[in-house]
């Protein structure tokens, strides 16, 4: 990582207030180069709050951005950090009206020519797509890092029609958190007291409301640009990682997008930045990368980025098992269009006699985490064990295989009972027998005819099922075997259906993997610079004699024929901030089932932060608790918040529901 610590300007920056329409200011961070001349606006808009939580984050780029030329502006949504307002969901009508309105007061200032450019991770590169959407003239341009265009499938919500357990459970329960921390009163004054209260008042659980949504209504459709994708008027710039579940949409974003207008990039990353370092590598110098994308579409400089292939892509090389990998060997591919002339579908039929795929339910216990960061224990272990509890089919590699994109099986299924699903994972088999996870895909049975609807499978009929698998770039060496492994669980990331303990019988005749082969050559002019990034902000991780615990832990109860998963976030922890604030977070995510029994699932999550700052005297904690289970005929929720200041509780309150099951 190069620190770069000069730049073509000297810059500045300032916290202002962006007025909106209805009288709500939102808190914002601006960068400026320093020149008299009007400068295009950048703007990342999400809730995380700019003062504590992305602080170092948003110090490694957007003062590099305003160093070369651009006022780069960060701000707080409604309802967080030190923005006014009451909190509202996530990518409500309300957040993206106010972004709207933002990047009309940008084009307005002084300092800015009229032009503006939106970026993003995550919920920052989700509405910078959907502002995109509703195209605000000024907006021209987006760079969309790890974000969605299919907010029902292809989000923390659901994966194939599925409850997503492990996400929808978790993102609600950190959410919850989140929205429930208090203003700082070095930035929002005397009024942080009562600006707290009323959020708090205000907060409702988003578990609620997503799990009341539970097949692909007008509530997903809301905010996923794929219903249409013709309302962009914006350059967008996609960008995915293999390990990121989002990057499917950087696929149908360069397939569906004018070629003109759209380029995409997949590397080997993380849900990060690419140019952050953190596992897996190889990072790049993406904010030279990003530049290029603005000098473009916001300057009006040819600087060739629409001379690059339409898709840039990492076609990883085959290698072992393990939950982190400082960096995967591999090379870079470049597609003139998607679906690319280079990849053609190659069908691998299964053999054998019909099998009864019945899974135990922990299956699904070495999938890794469904949103890795860069951390120890992300991705997924050996699948020797998780293999073991699924229906194997195995295909020889001959002659080294490339593929790129989305495979897809057709099962022949006969099931029993109304309603199950279908979980299909493809590894890479070592002449060892190590078992390398590669991509998987799920499919709710009663979604086989649509995400939008519900239909129960008719107990005892036979049918065929298609489905995809997540995109990936893999290359399987000669004399390593493609194993399809076909399972009727995955907990914890798909909640399980009621009877699906019995699972289905799949027969191999007229059952087929699908899979993308692409030709073996590559680009040798796609290239990337040294990372780079501005000075850190320089934020303090005090040492601590605490042992840590483990970031994933399996313990089963032979006996009881339990299995309980604990999971570490670890999205933090304790620092020091250089304007004094001491900042402290602890999480725990606990999963149990037992693996006879589909009812018997279990997700928890419990939250601690705590927000000091000696010299002011302030000293906030936040505590929640949340928790889901089931029945067959419904999920029971259960959420706790408690806030306290200087040590005195000033709000406590719970929240019970019983959310039918309608199709999960």
């Amino acid at each position: 990582m190069h620190i770069r610590t000069s730049f073509p300007y000297e810059t500045t920056h300032e916290d202002l207030r962006i007025p909106l329409p209805d009288g709500t200011q939102l808190y914002a961070r601006v960068w400026r180069p320093l020149t008299e001349e009007p400068v295009p606006a950048l703007l990342e808009y999400l809730p995380y709050r700019l003062t504590d939580w992305t602080a170092p984050r948003d110090f490694q780029r957007h003062p590099w951005y305003a160093g070369h030329g651009y006022a780069s502006v960060r701000v707080d949504v409604r309802g967080h950090g030190n923005s006014g307002g009451l909190p509202t969901d996530e990518y409500s009508a309300t957040e993206l009206a106010d972004g709207v309105a933002v990047v009309h007061w940008l084009a307005a200032q002084p300092w800015c020519d009229g032009t503006v450019g939106m970026f993003g991770i995550s919920w920052g590169g989700f509405n910078s797509l959907q502002i995109a959407a509703l195209a605000p003239e000024p907006l021209k341009a987006v760079v969309t890092v790890c974000s969605t265009d299919d907010r029902y499938d292809n989000d923390v919500h659901y994966m194939g029609g599925s409850v997503l357990a492990v996400d929808m459970h978790a993102w609600a329960a950190t959410m919850l958190a989140f929205v429930a921390r208090p203003p700082d009163p070095r930035y929002a004054g005397l009024a942080w007291r009562d600006m707290w209260l009323k959020r708090l008042e205000h907060v409702d659980p988003f578990i609620h409301t997503w799990l009341d949504h539970q097949t692909r209504d007008a509530y997903w459709r809301h905010g996923s640009v794929c219903e249409d994708y013709g309302a962009i008027d914006a350059a967008v710039l996609a960008v995915g990682g293999w390990h990121d579940p989002y990057r499917d949409t950087v696929l149908r974003l360069v397939e569906h997008l004018p070629p003109d207008r759209v380029r995409g990039l997949i590397g080997p990353w993380s849900h990060q930045y690419p140019d952050r370092g953190l596992p897996p590598g190889p990072a790049i110098g993406f904010l030279q990368e990003t530049l290029r994308w603005w000098d473009q579409h916001l300057k009006g400089v040819d600087t060739g980025v629409l001379r690059e292939p339409l898709l840039r892509s990492w076609i990883s090389d085959s290698h072992r098992p393990a939950t982190v990998y400082d960096t995967l060997p591999g090379r870079w591919v470049g597609e003139p269009a998607w679906p690319s002339p280079h990849v053609t579908t190659v069908s691998y039929g299964l053999q054998g006699a019909p099998v009864l795929v019945r899974s135990p339910q922990h299956t699904g216990v070495d999938a890794g985490r469904f949103f890795p960061f860069g951390n120890d224990a992300d991705l997924p272990p050996d699948q020797r064990e998780e293999d073991a509890r699924s229906a194997c089919f195995e295909f020889a590699v001959g002659e080294e295989t490339w593929v790129l994109g989305r495979p897809r099986v057709r099962l022949r299924v006969t099931c029993e009972v109304p309603r199950g699903q279908v979980i299909a994972r493809l590894c890479d088999v070592a002449p060892d027998g190590s078992s390398t996870l590669v991509t998987r895909g799920v499919l709710n049975l009663s979604a086989r005819h649509g995400r939008d609807r519900a239909v129960p499978w008719e107990p005892g009929a036979t049918g065929e099922v298609v489905f995809e698998l997540n995109g990936i770039g893999h290359a399987f060496p000669p004399g390593h075997r493609i194993r399809l492994a076909v399972s009727s669980a995955y907990w914890p990331w798909i909640w399980p259906q009621p009877e699906s303990e019995a699972g289905f019988t799949l027969d191999p005749a007229g059952s087929f993997l699908e899979l993308p082969v692409r030709t073996q050559d590559v680009d040798p002019g796609i290239g990337f610079g040294e990372p780079e990034q501005s000075e850190p902000l320089g934020v303090n991780f005090p040492a601590t004699l605490d042992e840590p615990r483990p970031e994933r832990l399996v313990v089963r109860d032979v006996a009881q024929g339990e299995w309980r998963l604990e999971v570490d976030p670890r999205y933090g922890g304790t620092r020091f901030y250089p304007d004094g604030l001491e900042f402290t977070e602890d999480a725990l995510e606990t999963y149990t089932i037992q693996e006879a029994d589909p009812l018997s699932a279990r997700a928890r999550s419990d939250w601690s932060i705590r927000l000091h700052r000696p010299e002011l005297g302030w000293d906030t904690t936040v505590r929640t608790r949340s928790e889901i289970t089931c029945a067959a005929t419904e999920f029971l929720t259960s959420d706790e918040v408690i806030c306290s200041e200087g040590g005195e509780v000033v709000f406590h309150r719970t929240w019970e529901k019983r959310i039918p099951r309608t199709a999960g």
